[in-house]
């Protein structure tokens, strides 16, 4: 917090954005983050006049700041929005998120969808982990979840009749996810993470609005417009390695004001380069006919739930 006034007007600032050296007030903080999801949102061409978006919304704060921005534009653009939420069945953790974002979604007017990982798989994510420790499968909490997220958003858009999916992957996101995949060595992933969006056969687009946006500013857009949202993090999130690359990149940001920045803008870069120069397959999965990129010709989805069944490692 700051009593200094406000870069732009009188007003008292409550925010001081150190890596521009810009003091803000709440008003101006709000402007600011919206004016820069709409510059990203037109830099990369990720909506256009029309367009239905699917809004992923968990209930914490990422999402629904997403689900808020684009709610200012929606009807100025001609675009109609959706809210769909995915239950994994946690116990203890998914049941308030669920009632965050029916409840937000309701107050701004927005249809919102919920689809549960027992209609689609068979199972809560909690008897899957039960499952993969009975077997003795090596595989995190947070990679089996994130297979089948992505399925069951692709699904959950797709009941929308939307032909847009838009999550709310923020600046941190992104750099965390880059390293994660140098540390893997998948270089295709890192092709896949530059934000222009693909339009898949199927006929959705998939975007990330927040891409630009700190995660911290984030928080703070959620908390001076009163927007509610879970705080609880999720009980398996300590599980795989991305919370110590998390606490690292605070930490370089920390000493180094708007490193986090510098290297968005790098990745992008190799990222584009990648994709530009690279071959990408497009196959149909031989199990469930939806299109995946797998030598092999079946999707990770559908190859997560044959491990788990089989127990191969």
């Amino acid at each position: 917090m700051s009593t200094r006034s406000c870069t732009y007007c009188n007003a008292e600032s409550v925010y001081h954005r150190r890596y521009s050296g810009e003091y803000l007030c709440s008003r101006c903080f709000t402007r600011s983050v919206q004016r820069k999801v709409a510059r990203t949102i037109s830099r990369y061409s990720m909506i256009k006049h029309g367009d239905r978006v699917a809004v992923a919304v968990s209930g914490g704060k990422d999402s629904l700041t997403l689900l808020h921005i684009l709610s200012k534009s929606a009807k100025r653009h001609g675009n109609e929005l959706v809210a769909i939420t995915i239950d994994e069945g946690i116990t203890g953790y998914r049941d308030e998120s669920l009632r965050i974002a029916r409840e937000f979604a309701s107050m701004l007017g927005i249809e919102h969808i919920t689809i549960p990982y027992k209609e689609l798989f068979g199972n809560t994510l909690e008897e899957v982990l039960k499952a993969r420790d009975e077997k003795a499968l090596r595989m995190s909490s947070c990679s089996i979840c994130g297979t089948f997220r992505r399925r069951a958003m692709d699904t959950a858009a797709k009941v929308a009749d939307a032909n847009v999916l838009a999550t709310a992957h923020n600046l941190d996101d992104m750099l965390q996810t880059f390293i994660i995949n140098i540390s893997a060595g998948d270089v295709e992933r890192i092709a896949w993470m530059y934000p222009e969006p693909v339009e898949y056969a199927d006929g959705l687009r998939k975007i990330k609005p927040l891409l630009e946006v700190y995660e911290h500013e984030i928080a703070f857009y959620a908390l001076i417009n009163d927007i509610p949202f879970q705080s609880e993090q999720c009980p398996y999130m300590n599980e795989g390695i991305r919370s110590s690359i998390r606490e690292f990149l605070n930490t370089l940001e920390q000493r180094h004001a708007g490193i986090k920045y510098n290297m968005l803008n790098s990745i992008l870069k190799v990222s584009k380069v990648l994709r530009d120069n690279m071959e990408f397959k497009r196959n149909r999965c031989s199990i469930c006919s939806r299109e995946c990129s797998n030598d092999d010709g079946i999707c990770s989805s559908c190859m997560l739930v044959i491990r788990l069944d089989d127990g191969s490692k």
